[in-house]
């Protein structure tokens, strides 16, 4: 539920730009809103797992989501619909860590393959089912009704919630407001800043300001977590280098994914003259591409050794956006449903690995600290990707002299090729993996493949 908010909102965009009476584009704010507001209160969350209990907490966060729902469908404008999505981001923001941490607690080591494996599904299939859903119930009924249908998806889980869900607590400490507030003025600052850029290029000079202040209020927050006794979160799991690897280049390429969901619809829409349900419809191939390599990403790890499969998957996926970059309105369907299938099977790849490989070496009693900041790089990634995107593309209308209101395709396929190079530097760091990286949750034959 949490996840597919993020991106259900993508085909329906056009027809909500034209109720708020703003550029498709503009309402990118409203999705990186959302996932600025989970990103900010992550950390809340697994403190206040161990001090309150996770059922309570899990309880806590489907009740305030789904009342901002409700707000979200009954907004009339765009700054109040984005009021509305900051609220549920932050009934989001104690959803998915806690479920997750709940799971990894007490998750033997070499279970670690198997479980990630399955917690992968949601963040994999969410955001491609979302679009589909989306386009269909904007064009059949109306958009509200997008977020009305977390009414009774909130009701559902609340009951299993009670039914399924010990309201364990674990040790916790006094709580870091420094870090906290340091952390979400810092990365609301510099995603603020993005979104101005992107949305009035004209005038960068107050975006730049924003953006600058915001890397700086992260850095000061970033030596307060290495300095205090008992920061937000610890940064101890970045000294174990595979975990390092899916916090920078991971982060990377995850960007280049995160923009996807958001791009292609639009291409599709506003260049390529299909309907919200169309959009919808081809995106299905993505996720067709996700199911079919699923049953196969713990054999391929197995097999070749997570760096390998790092590498060369994410030349794949940046073919993948230099495929997309080559398409036109001529392109046959089944050429273009091709390339959304193998760029959904590179996608669900390197997912995978990257939520594998995190955990591989971190010690069970670090497994919190370390949760909690992978949900926090990884939600943060998300919106980045969401807002990157809409820059990118405010980039190539500028760069092409098209029109930032009314995007052409020739401005998605050069944004294509932004996102193809974003891919690509995630490579660098993976060349410094050490070969063996993460053999000690594969299987013995993957360990000397690896080699």
């Amino acid at each position: 539920m949490e996840i597919l908010d993020a991106t259900i909102i993508t085909t329906a965009l056009p027809i909500m730009a034209r109720d708020f009476g703003v550029p498709a584009a503009h309402l990118s704010v409203g999705i990186s809103a959302y996932l600025v507001a989970v990103t900010i209160f992550i950390p809340i969350s697994g403190w206040a797992a161990d001090r309150f209990g996770a059922r309570h907490i899990f309880s806590l966060a489907i009740v305030l989501f789904v009342s901002a729902s409700v707000l979200c469908g009954l907004s009339t404008g765009l700054y109040e619909f984005t009021a509305a999505r900051i609220l549920q981001g932050i009934g989001g923001a104690m959803m998915v860590p806690v479920g997750r941490l709940v799971v990894l607690r007490h998750l033997p080591k070499q279970q670690i393959v198997k479980a990630m494996a399955i917690l992968t599904w949601p963040a994999l299939g969410a955001p491609l089912i979302g679009p589909v859903l989306g386009g269909w119930i904007a064009q059949t009924w109306h958009w509200s009704w997008i977020f009305f249908i977390n009414i009774p998806l909130g009701l559902a889980a609340l009951i299993f919630t009670y039914l399924l869900l010990d309201n364990e607590k674990g040790e916790y400490q006094r709580f870091d407001i420094k870090g906290f507030i340091l952390s979400g003025a810092g990365f609301g600052t510099l995603m603020a800043g993005l979104e101005l850029l992107s949305s009035h290029p004209e005038a960068p000079l107050i975006p730049g300001a924003l953006i600058a202040l915001g890397v700086g209020v992260i850095a000061l927050n970033i030596r307060h977590m290495l300095r205090a006794t008992q920061p937000l979160f610890s940064l101890g799991a970045l000294r174990y280098r595979t975990f390092r690897a899916t916090m920078v280049g991971g982060s990377i390429i995850r960007i280049a994914l995160s923009s996807a969901p958001f791009l292609i619809p639009l291409m599709l829409q506003l260049g390529m003259g299909y309907s919200p349900i169309e959009a919808g419809v081809v995106l299905l191939w993505l996720f067709a591409g996700n199911l079919v390599i699923k049953p196969a990403t713990t054999w391929i790890m197995n097999q070749f050794g997570f760096k390998q499969v790092l590498i060369y998957n994410a030349l794949l996926i940046a073919a993948g956006f230099v495929a997309l970059a080559l398409c036109t309105t001529q392109t046959p369907g089944w050429l273009l449903g091709l390339i959304l299938f193998s760029s959904g099977m590179t996608r669900s790849m390197h997912l995978t690995v990257l939520n594998t490989l995190g955990f591989a070496d971190i010690p069970q009693h670090k497994i919190r600290d370390a949760n909690t900041l992978s949900a926090v790089v990884m939600q943060m990634t998300r919106g980045l990707g969401i807002t990157v995107g809409a820059l990118a593309l405010t980039v190539a209308t500028l760069l092409l002299a098209g029109s930032a209101d009314a995007p052409a395709l020739i401005d998605f396929q050069l944004t294509m090729g932004m996102m193809a190079i974003i891919a690509l530097l995630s490579i660098v760091d993976s060349i410094t993996l050490p070969n063996q990286a993460g053999r000690s949750i594969l299987k013995k034959s993957g360990s000397s493949a690896a080699s």
